[in-house]
């Protein structure tokens, strides 16, 4: 497969079979991504990778503290207080994308909120993996992340493998770290479910748009 054809073929994708996912297969994955680079090759990544009765038992307690009214917040600010256009724009037009293909009306607020309890459980995914970064690192080592949660991304798609990288995954740091046992050097990043696709699933059936290159890319030559 051509990364160019990789990078097409990857997608958010939010409802999964309940084919199980080799261990094999996700250390393949990680060995492989385990190649990108990083600032002085410091390599900041760690991973965890929650399947089976680990992961039910940790995505019920997020949910609890969800239903309850408990919003959790992030180890960092992933999102902007205030939405400056045209990025306002491109995030309501996605997801416009998403309740309309989940059939879900504006006024629903149960149905939203159900869906976005998915959120905590990978929606269905057989894995979920979870990506922490020592706090004594700095701001760089988040771009050296993106990279690497890229290269996972698309190592996933040689596969045969579905993923969907989530910020909301990392709203509950501490009880995220608790569970797995990880302590408060542990900067929680996000998380990635991993799994097959459910190709039946309306909600896997749109894409959203990209810009054009030439809409975000200058030349200076002379």
């Amino acid at each position: 497969m051509k990364v160019s054809e990789a990078l097409r073929q990857r997608k958010s994708t939010r409802a999964y079979s309940d084919r199980q996912v080799e261990q094999e297969t996700i250390m393949h994955i990680l060995e492989a991504a385990k190649h990108s680079p990083s600032g002085a090759n410091h390599q900041p990544w760690q991973v965890a990778v929650v399947s089976g009765a680990a992961k039910r038992e940790l995505q019920e307690r997020i949910e609890q503290e969800f239903a309850a009214g408990r919003r959790g917040k992030m180890d960092y600010q992933y999102y902007p207080d205030i939405w400056p256009e045209p990025y306002k724009g491109r995030r309501i037009a996605c997801g416009v994308q998403l309740y309309d293909a989940l059939a879900i009306a504006r006024g629903d607020k149960q149905r939203r909120l159900e869906q976005w309890a998915a959120n905590y459980r990978g929606f269905d995914a057989p894995v979920i993996l979870f990506f922490f970064l020592d706090t004594r690192l700095a701001t760089g080592s988040f771009v050296d992340y993106g990279m690497f949660l890229q290269s996972v991304m698309l190592m996933a798609v040689e596969e045969g493998l579905a993923t969907c990288p989530q910020a909301a995954l990392g709203e509950y740091p501490d009880i995220v770290r608790s569970f797995l046992g990880y302590d408060e050097t542990c900067l929680l990043i996000c998380g990635l479910a991993l799994g097959y696709e459910d190709t039946s699933a309306p909600v896997n059936s749109y894409r959203t748009p990209r810009q054009p290159a030439a809409d975000f890319t200058r030349f200076f030559s002379t």
